[in-house]
């Protein structure tokens, strides 16, 4: 099967598709009417085994191989962000504040590449291929809804690929490795004892207090973590007191940790460091903390060599992009803990182009050329690994 010729013949489809859905974006737990014209397009090109997930806006797709074999799973998410659109393109938003700035358009688009390609040549198959159409990303509960609806029941790998906007165009990185890290989410409440601002030892400062630990935080970071493991911890909120004179009983703070750790060492440091900071001078500090998502890592060795090997075949040595672990989040890596999985980024700046922005800015844009490229990795990954697989 000559893939990289197919993904050359639907190479305006797939452009097409990204138009339209980036036209039409829908913010996240929103995305009906996404998810009904991906049906129609799926069943548009033969595809007729399709299920329509009930707690959520996914759906999934299976491509039968004419050989009998494993399944592979290829994934796209499909929800937009609330962001108003200043790109000026004529296919821009037409849902005002919303956009798919992060790129999920081209996802969609992408997916559907591969699975027409695949389509056309499931009789060369040894085994089937699910697609993944995973809604709820941007807010990381889209994976975990449909694990538990069984979306990846009885699925060997799969393949997950993210348009990045600081890789340059034609690139993609299958980095053996960390990825991208964790998301952790955590609130931080402070009670002191409210006061008169000019009698503050009436009174226990909570905004006071909220400084300290604020400092003392990075303690976690500088001198209670391994250095070689990366990891960020960033208050990004804090609200306290409801006057300019009174010393506050009360503050809320909120924020993220970022690493490649798996573990709630991070989380049981914060506790120690908030409550004893606290009870220093005289007030409670209590935390709340969530995990958002697992860390991404490529650390399947036969799954990293598939995919790299894919990319070579299609493109050469020369189309394999080598892009440095970042701390941003991606829920797919929950499906990790169903099946082994590959993750991927596909480089779309082209400064000669004008293709400049970033993922998640309201001018992000991307070279529709490196399109049909993540539909022929992806297509091409697949097929390997499930050719792989039934030697």
């Amino acid at each position: 099967m000559d893939i990289k010729a197919l993904a050359d013949k639907y190479e305006s489809y797939i452009i097409e598709r990204r138009r339209y859905y980036h036209s039409c974006p829908e913010l996240s737990g929103e995305e009906k009417e996404t998810r009904a014209q991906l049906r129609r397009d799926l069943e548009a090109m033969g595809v007729t085994d399709i299920r329509e997930l009930e707690n959520c806006c996914g759906l999934t797709a299976t491509i039968h191989g004419g050989h009998p074999g494993r399944t592979v799973a290829l994934r796209s998410d499909i929800d937009a962000l609330p962001v108003k659109e200043q790109t000026g393109l004529p296919f821009a938003s037409k849902n005002e504040g919303k956009m798919h700035a992060c790129g999920h358009d081209n996802h969609m688009a992408m997916l559907l590449g591969a699975a027409r390609i695949l389509n056309e040549v499931k009789d060369e198959l040894h085994g089937d291929v699910r697609l993944i159409i995973q809604p709820a990303e941007e807010v990381a509960t889209g994976a975990k809804a449909m694990l538990a609806e069984g979306a990846l029941d009885g699925v060997e790998a799969i393949y997950g690929a993210h348009i990045w906007g600081v890789l340059e165009s034609g690139l993609i990185d299958v980095t053996p490795g960390n990825r991208m890290a964790c998301c952790h989410q955590f609130k931080i409440t402070v009670t002191g004892v409210s006061a008169h601002g000019s009698a503050p030892h009436l009174g226990i400062d909570a905004i006071a207090v909220s400084a300290a630990i604020v400092n003392n935080l990075q303690q976690c970071v500088s001198r209670m973590n391994d250095p070689l493991n990366p990891l960020v911890l960033t208050v990004g909120t804090i609200h306290g007191g409801d006057r300019w004179n009174c010393v506050p009983r009360e503050v809320e703070m909120e924020g993220t940790v970022r690493t490649f750790k798996a573990d709630t060492s991070v989380e049981e440091a914060m506790r120690r460091v908030i409550a004893d900071t606290a009870s220093a001078f005289g007030a409670a500090g209590t935390l709340e903390y969530k995990y958002l998502t697992l860390p991404v890592i490529n650390e399947d060795e036969q799954l990293n060599r598939i995919a790299h090997d894919a990319v070579v075949k299609l493109y050469g040595e020369e189309g394999v992009g080598h892009m440095p672990a970042i701390m941003g989040s991606e829920d797919f890596s929950w499906f990790g803990e169903k099946c082994r999985y590959i993750f991927g980024f596909i480089g779309s700046r082209n400064e000669e182009k004008g293709y400049v922005y970033t993922n998640h800015q309201e001018k992000y844009d991307v070279d529709e050329s490196i399109l049909k490229r993540g539909s022929a990795v992806m297509a091409q990954f697949a097929a390997d690994f499930l050719t792989e697989a039934a030697r």
